[in-house]
């Protein structure tokens, strides 16, 4: 069973938070596969700079729609980014997934990333997840409560630290303690 639509419609940090531990499930390709989430990153509106509410006027519509919806864009013209969209219509915000625990499906996971199976650079990235997961630009706008691309409740109990600090790899409001991870997880794209 998917998240429920409520479970989005919060502030994107409190979501970022809640996110962890959760398990995306995509039946995109020929095989299921799935991840846990252990590394997420939120944005909020045009008072963050980093935001692409701020910054990037064509990405408005999406990022000030519904939460439970996919906001997908590429990054350096070459790899694509998975958000959870935040919050209730007209309010911005948003959750980048950082990376996963590959959990299902593993072996077309390593053949769609060239990579082994059991290498943290299977899904240690955003980029590298939506490879792993089949994700591209047409799942942006998909709902993520219901489809062939949705976010499932942990599988597993939460039973982890969570250790917060600022955003990876952007230059504008980089000083903000908005990125959330599982602490210590081998799949967290930078320590």
């Amino acid at each position: 069973m998917p998240l429920p639509r409520a479970f989005y419609l919060r502030d994107a940090p409190d979501v970022a938070r809640d996110l962890l531990g959760c398990v995306i499930v995509s039946r995109l390709g020929r095989t299921l596969t799935a991840g846990r989430i252990v590394e997420t990153e939120a944005y909020l509106g045009p008072e963050d700079a980093a935001s692409h509410a701020a910054f990037r006027p064509s990405s408005r519509a999406l990022f000030y729609g519904n939460g439970g919806h996919a906001y997908v864009f590429r990054i350096y013209g070459v790899h694509f980014c998975l958000n959870a969209i935040t919050g209730p219509h007209g309010t911005p915000g948003c959750v980048l997934i950082r990376a996963l625990e590959p959990i299902a499906g593993l072996a077309a996971m390593a053949r769609r990333r060239q990579v082994r199976a059991d290498s943290a650079a299977l899904t240690n990235g955003p980029g590298k997840l939506t490879q792993a997961l089949c994700i591209t630009a047409q799942q942006n706008g998909a709902d993520l409560t219901a489809g062939a691309l949705v976010i499932a409740p942990p599988d597993t109990p939460r039973e982890f630290e969570i250790a917060a600090g600022t955003r990876v790899g952007i230059t504008r409001a980089a000083d903000l303690p908005l990125r959330f991870r599982i602490a210590g997880h081998r799949y967290v794209s930078r320590g």
